[in-house]
């Protein structure tokens, strides 16, 4: 169950970095909120985490059983705990940020989800 929520938050910011790659003006809610409109650097970087941001869903989702593994359990669940650390360092990162948009969407959208990351990791 927690798989799924967390897969859910994480889609929802996976969506916000491919509006944001691609260049809507919501550069405010990620990479310390310092554009509106990402530079192109910063959008091929968005560009490139959206594959990670992916492959981390599978792996929270693979964790829980919901689809089939890719690696052993066990090695499934230390790639889910790395992204569930991640998330919790994100979340220091986004407490810091000058933007409040930042601070107050993406913090609280981050910390959930890397509780329920970790959630999914200790369940099975």
């Amino acid at each position: 169950m927690f798989s799924i929520i967390g897969a859910i938050l994480f889609s929802i910011v996976a969506i916000l970095t491919i509006l944001v790659a691609i260049g809507l003006p919501l550069g405010e809610f990620t990479m310390g909120g310092q554009h509106k409109i990402l530079p192109n650097r910063y959008r091929v970087m968005a560009g490139i985490s959206v594959f990670i941001q992916i492959f981390a869903i599978i792996i929270v989702l693979q964790t829980d059983g919901f689809i089939p593994l890719w690696f052993s359990l066990k090695v499934t669940k230390y790639i889910c705990a790395f992204f569930a650390g991640y998330l919790l360092l994100n979340t220091i990162m986004n407490l810091m940020s000058r933007s409040k948009k930042e601070r107050n969407i993406m913090t609280p959208l981050s910390f959930i989800t890397a509780i329920c990351f970790w959630i999914t990791v200790f369940s099975n």
